[in-house]
């Protein structure tokens, strides 16, 4: 492969949002938007709630991870399938492996949420756990990647995957028409880059905004700049989101679609959670939770308008949302 090959990716576009759509057809769930007649009175405004927390495996993961693996050729999936995640990506990989027939290897943190871990030892997969202060993620799956000569289907920086999470946004945009902004979580980029894709080819005008902890600002800071910067093992209670930095393919995208990026406190996450949970019934992981997160702490930003905002799962250890919601574990 040449250097230039290396330092230019090829970058999905709307098309292959629709087209990976049209590949998920009757496989993913079309999951339903929600509405809060008493959050819309508080805000002055329409919101919208794409429910990925009501996905396959409880999150968007599944769009990705399926629309990836399901374009291997027929030699790849004998060979199996690599992923590494801390947790949704891999039971999404795990659940398409189960689905397609395709023996899958998962490389976890051993700090990953238990029920993660166990979902996706449960879909069928292998899952190799690693110290996360000591071990790097990439490297080990590079190594076994060698070993066993497995495609690797990484977490969000692969056009593929890209292409897939976008289709989440693509069927809000078609069940709501038209909206003034879209809020999506951001870790790698994966999700806001395809939503990106999404929202302007069937809604122009849509301000498409990421959001993410502030004790994970690293796109945020990206965003500004210019240049791709880093964070090391925030520790944030988003696990979801604690993802290092963006990637070669959701950079520029997000640099290129994106209209502006949001960070929210770790005691936002918790009470837009706790909105969640109560008020509209539904269990939503503090990923998932961090877009409301930004619309409640500044309401008056998004007054008048009709607001879309992916919730991105709902894989969520139970006592730890307990405890957050009692106030047992401490957050900034």
């Amino acid at each position: 492969m040449s250097t230039e090959a290396i330092e230019t990716p090829v970058l999905p576009t709307a098309d292959d949002v629709h087209a990976a759509a049209e590949r998920l057809r009757g496989i993913a769930h079309r999951t339903p938007v929600m509405t809060s007649r008493t959050l819309d009175e508080r805000l002055g405004a329409q919101v919208f709630f794409k429910c990925e927390n009501l996905q396959r495996m409880g999150a968007f993961k599944f769009r990705g991870a399926y629309n990836a693996v399901s374009l291997l050729s027929a030699e790849e999936r004998a060979r199996g399938v690599l992923a590494y995640s801390s947790g949704n990506h891999a039971q999404a990989v795990a659940l398409t492996g189960r689905l397609l027939g395709i023996r899958t290897t998962i490389v976890m943190p051993s700090d990953a949420p238990v029920s993660k871990v166990e979902a996706t030892r449960g879909y069928g997969a292998e899952v190799i756990l690693y110290d996360k202060e000591t071990q790097s993620r990439e490297e080990l799956a590079a190594q076994l990647k060698e070993e066993r000569g497995m495609s690797l289907i990484p977490p969000y920086d692969y056009a593929d995957v890209v292409s897939g999470q976008g289709t989440a946004a693509l069927e809000l945009l078609r069940e709501t028409g038209p909206l003034d902004a879209l809020l999506a979580p951001c870790g790698g980029g994966g999700l806001l880059s395809g939503s990106a894709l999404a929202a302007a080819a069937l809604s122009p005008g849509c301000r498409v905004i990421g959001v993410e902890p502030e004790l994970a600002d690293d796109a945020t800071r990206s965003f500004r700049t210019g240049t791709v910067q880093t964070v090391r093992n925030p520790p944030t209670i988003a696990d979801g989101l604690r993802t290092p930095a963006l990637g070669r393919i959701t950079f520029p995208l997000i640099r290129a679609h994106v209209a502006d990026m949001r960070t929210v406190s770790e005691q936002g996450i918790v009470e837009a959670m706790r909105f969640l949970w109560t008020r509209m019934k539904i269990i939503v992981e503090p990923s998932g939770a961090v877009p409301l997160a930004a619309l409640l702490a500044d309401p008056g930003a998004f007054k008048g308008m009709r607001i879309g905002i992916v919730i991105s799962g709902g894989n969520v250890d139970l006592a730890s949302a307990c405890a957050l919601f009692a106030g047992e574990i401490g957050v900034a």
